[in-house]
């Protein structure tokens, strides 16, 4: 059985460019879909938060529309609710790496507030890059890849193929032309080389023990690509 470190945002707003806040958190399907998957295989999971407050789900997510109707969304939410770890996160700034086998960031537009400036993830995300650990990363979660800086300031992804929720799918969720910034282009501007694939459609890469994810659809096979990697 392997132990795996989930680390969700702590946020429950995300900071528009007229400084609104627009609420937010994390997003449902991301965090109970790869759950319900690790914990089917056997799995430990731990999740850590900025400052281990209890994080708190965007209610977006569980709406009918998000998860192909009422079925769906009542599912998520019992997956949710059945989710008892998500109550219990330790504070993320004193994990060690070497407690875990692999590190999986869940989305939503949380992490574009809070792990994006991070230093404690960063910190966390340069090791479990340089551990070879696998490490999964799923549509706004890479917004902590922002955060992953070396030493010499270069940014310890830069280079690497990733997935992420993109502009094209900002524009069409209604918030890109309020945001402060945007995913995709922060990324692309750090080095990052972003694949991106049809909007909405499961889209997941694979580079070196980095597997990333675009969008809510891509959680289910980037936890199963995580498990090929756990062996």
């Amino acid at each position: 059985m392997s132990k795996i470190l989930f680390v969700m945002t702590g946020a429950d707003h995300w900071t528009l460019a007229d400084g609104t806040k627009h609420q937010t958190g994390f997003w449902a399907e991301e965090a109970v879909t790869p759950y319900e998957t690790f914990r089917a295989g056997g799995h430990e999971i731990v999740v850590a938060t900025p400052g281990g407050v209890v994080p708190t789900v965007d209610q977006a997510s569980l709406a009918p529309e998000a998860n192909g109707g009422q079925q769906g969304a009542d599912r998520v939410a019992a997956a949710l609710a059945s989710f008892a770890e998500i109550q219990h996160p330790v504070r993320l700034e004193d994990v060690s790496l070497d407690d875990y086998d692999a590190v999986f960031y869940p989305g939503g537009h949380g992490p574009m507030e809070d792990l994006a400036v991070s230093p404690a993830s960063g910190r966390l995300l340069v090791a479990a890059l340089d551990s070879g650990k696998p490490l999964g990363v799923v549509c706004h979660g890479p917004a902590a890849l922002l955060a992953a800086e070396r030493g010499d300031g270069s940014n310890a992804f830069a280079g690497y193929r990733v997935a992420a929720f993109t502009n094209a799918e900002e524009t069409q969720a209604g918030l890109a032309d309020r945001a402060k910034w945007l995913l995709q282009t922060r990324l692309e501007e750090a080095g990052v080389d972003v694949r991106a694939a049809e909007p909405w459609a499961p889209h997941v890469v694979v580079d070196r023990n980095l597997v990333t994810g675009q969008n809510p659809a891509s959680s289910a096979p980037l936890a199963a690509e995580l498990l090929k990697k756990l062996g």
